[in-house]
């Protein structure tokens, strides 16, 4: 015969938290999943102390009991039944702090955190310390700054020259091109004179 288990979840201080589901049935070799919320607080107590409490009922029932029929009836000891209790004590705890992004004396010059002496000054061997370690790290930065400029520079400059080389090779082109319109027309110029005195030459000797 299989046994069931109907259980009952309560709060000494019911408006400050929300139990969801506060009841329910447990079946052999199952579990159950219940949330807890608190209600945010307006200010954390000064002394973290907490005296709130939860009590956790459970009652053995038959097969075929639904959650609907779940009352509080059946955790009233003094109806017989046999209620078995575990009670739960609210402690409060801190909230984690977040991991430090850079890891306290990495040897990758990162500063560590500053720490102050008892009167509240700043101590003089960690002032030095995060001013070296800021200094380190600003160096490779400045020097990677001057060769990024130092790169843009000459691809303009390499640039520039590429235009002015076209702009040369354009030039060259066009004269020789004109060059060879003007060397045509000379030559075409001296036959036509070459003619015109041949026949002026064949027209006197005729005459004469």
């Amino acid at each position: 015969m299989k046994v069931f288990w109907i259980w009952n979840v309560k709060t000494t201080n019911p408006k400050k938290y929300c139990v969801r589901p506060n009841t329910g049935i447990v079946s052999p070799r199952s579990t159950c999943d219940v949330i807890v919320t608190m209600q945010a607080q307006k200010e954390a107590p000064p002394d973290m102390q907490c005296k709130d409490k939860f009590l956790l009922q459970s009652v053995k029932t038959a097969d075929g009991v639904t959650a609907k029929d779940i009352n509080a009836e059946m955790f009233n000891k003094e109806a017989g039944h046999v209620v078995e209790e575990f009670k739960l004590k609210v402690v409060y705890v801190s909230r984690p702090q977040p991991p430090s992004p850079v890891p306290e004396g990495s040897e990758e010059g990162s500063s560590p955190r500053g720490s102050f002496s008892e009167n509240g000054n700043f101590n003089d061997a960690d002032l030095n310390t995060a001013t070296r370690g800021y200094v380190e790290r600003s160096e490779p930065q400045d020097k990677s700054a001057e060769a990024r400029a130092l790169i843009a520079k000459l691809t303009e400059e390499k640039n520039n020259a590429m235009q002015q080389n076209n702009k040369l090779r354009q030039e060259l082109e066009l004269l020789k091109r004109e060059g060879r319109k003007n060397a045509g027309g000379v030559s075409f110029l001296f036959i036509i004179l070459t003619g015109l005195i041949g026949i002026i030459l064949g027209y006197i000797m005729k005459k004469t």
